[in-house]
């Protein structure tokens, strides 16, 4: 079992990334150049996609044509991962969405689960677990796990906006085989468990702090 670790670094890419990473960013505008680089890094991840060959009738004559053979199955890790399920949808309208919701224990730093929404046919389709940031891997490897459960074939997809190395190697640690694409591996994480440089929480800096 491998992790292949692709870094995307469009230059739309690193654009948005600077603007997400500012602290002075409001959450608006981070929830819009987040988008931006899941719309991009959807794109580069889904180029192996299977295609069927066929026809289409245009306006003046019969042209070949290809289509997506099997939908995938796009599986937000909530609540972060939301904010890359607009842009998999716009890009894949017919995907299946799945939910998995996992909490991290602030004291523990372990992955706690709170929502397994799959759909029932997710065996022999590509599967996409999406995720704003890979830190400790915890949450990523639950759910990798929860769905290897279901029948998802590997190798599975994750797209994240950042990696810390530890996330990185805990999933290599863990046996499953995985491609990863990111915008950037960062430095490392902190004694909380944050990235470093990071961009802070997520979820706060898409949705606003819970009370």
């Amino acid at each position: 079992m491998t992790v292949e670790t692709v870094v995307v670094d469009h230059p739309l890419v690193l654009d948005s990334l600077a603007v997400i990473r500012d602290v002075e960013t409001p959450n608006a505008l981070f929830r819009q150049n987040l988008e931006r680089i899941g719309t991009l890094l959807i794109a580069e991840a889904t180029q192996t996609l299977p295609t069927v060959s066929g026809t289409v009738e245009t306006p003046l004559t019969t042209a070949a044509a290809e289509r997506i053979a099997v939908q995938p199955v796009i599986v937000p890790i909530l609540r972060a991962g939301l904010g890359f399920l607009r842009p998999a949808q716009e890009l894949l309208p017919d995907a299946d969405i799945g939910f998995i919701g996992i909490a991290r224990n602030e004291e523990t730093h372990q992955p706690e689960p709170y929502v397994n929404k799959l759909p029932d046919n997710i065996a022999s389709r590509p599967v996409i677990v999406v995720d704003p940031m890979l830190a400790t891997g915890g949450s990523l490897i639950h759910t990798l796990r929860l769905l290897i459960e279901r029948g998802a074939s590997q190798p599975l997809t994750v797209i994240v906006a950042l990696a810390a190395p530890e996330g990185i190697a805990a999933l290599e640690a863990s046996g499953i085989d995985v491609t990863l694409f990111t915008a950037v591996v960062d430095e490392r994480l902190n004694d909380s468990a944050y990235i470093v440089p990071g961009l802070g929480d997520a979820g706060d800096r898409q949705f606003g702090a819970p009370a």
